[in-house]
């Protein structure tokens, strides 16, 4: 049997009153008698009235949603920056629709076309590793659709911004493993064209020249799907191990890149950290509990996904077109225990 929602046409038959009757009363409108609106009211929470969101969102010319494109729900980051976004607008009154790009640039734009269809009110994202051209993005922030990112942004785009200290993460995480002796540290990141990508390899790099040691390009590889594709991180790592001179630590530039080492160097038998250090940026609450423990660089996901939201619905709510944007950067945590 199809389910059917209830009408304000079926509270108007089941009462004898009219269709705009019920409609005011719903609304506590002052042409209503406090007795038919008390009425109305108490029958529609009898039979569980709800409100049409399509017919509301025709109305209002707003739809009370909010798009969120991450580039993968099953990330740890991702779904603790979803829990942020989803505090704040079910509070506010807003639904999300969440979609997926699994790093892909078509896919990322499927999502973008098919929130924007479902007209919803604003978008939150961080962008995929494959995208090179945000023209698209570009054009709909011109037209008006507010746009916030996080985590992986979009420099030129001029919006809101939230990310995590990824620069000081990254200078504070190389700056550790100097200091406890180790020389010759290997970075694995994300994809090159990733904001996120250069900032940790910059902080990375700017620890080295600090302590007097050099950055060696050979040490440092890219992964274009960031940990997803298993292939790619063995192969980053082949290319490290091939130098000359082996790394002593290794800097993993993301989650999965992080837990995608650890195996390998499982897998090659060498003992962490007496053979090889290693420390990365992760989430996952299970990095604790592997062996050995993961040092980690942990990013304040769920406050990103509180700002970046707060951040959104302001310029959803606006009454004048924004033109001030800002960056907020909340501190990322450096947790030692024994991997590094």
């Amino acid at each position: 049997m199809k389910f059917e929602a209830v009408t304000i046409k079926d509270i108007a038959k089941a009462l004898g009153l009219s269709t705009s009757t019920v409609s005011r009363a719903l609304r506590d409108s002052y042409e209503i008698s406090p007795e038919t609106k008390k009425r109305v009211i108490e029958y529609a929470q009898q039979i569980n009235y709800q409100p049409n969101p399509i017919a509301l969102s025709l109305k209002e010319r707003k739809s009370r949603s909010i798009g969120v494109i991450v580039c993968e729900i099953a990330n740890s980051f991702f779904s603790q920056v979803i829990n942020g976004i989803e505090s704040i607008a079910n509070e506010r009154g807003y639904n999300i629709i969440i979609a997926q790009s699994l790093e892909s640039a078509s896919r990322e734009l499927s999502d973008l076309q098919f929130l924007t269809s479902r007209s919803v009110d604003g978008i939150i994202m961080s962008v995929g590793s494959e995208v090179s051209d945000y023209a698209y993005l570009k054009e709909l922030t011109e037209k008006g659709m507010p746009v916030v990112f996080f985590d992986r942004v979009v420099q030129d785009i001029q919006t809101h911004k939230v990310i995590s200290g990824n620069y000081d993460g990254a200078y504070k995480a190389t700056t550790y493993l100097i200091k406890k002796g180790y020389r010759n540290i290997a970075a694995i990141a994300n994809a090159e064209g990733l904001s996120i990508t250069r900032e940790r390899i910059a902080g990375y790099c700017q620890a080295l020249t600090d302590h007097g040691l050099p950055v060696q390009e050979a040490y440092i590889r890219h992964c274009l799907h960031s940990g997803r594709v298993t292939e790619e991180v063995d192969e980053a790592f082949r290319q490290i191990w091939k130098q000359k001179k082996k790394p002593d630590a290794i800097f993993a530039a993301s989650d999965k890149l992080t837990t995608g080492c650890l195996r390998i160097l499982k897998q090659r038998k060498l003992k962490v950290p007496d053979q090889v250090a290693l420390i990365g940026f992760s989430n996952n609450d299970l990095t604790e509990l592997l062996d050995p423990p993961l040092s980690i660089i942990k990013q304040p996901a769920f406050e990103m996904g509180v700002a970046a939201t707060g951040l959104l619905l302001e310029l959803i709510e606006s009454k004048r077109p924004v033109t001030e944007f800002e960056t907020k950067v909340l501190p990322a945590e450096l947790i030692i225990r024994t991997s590094a």
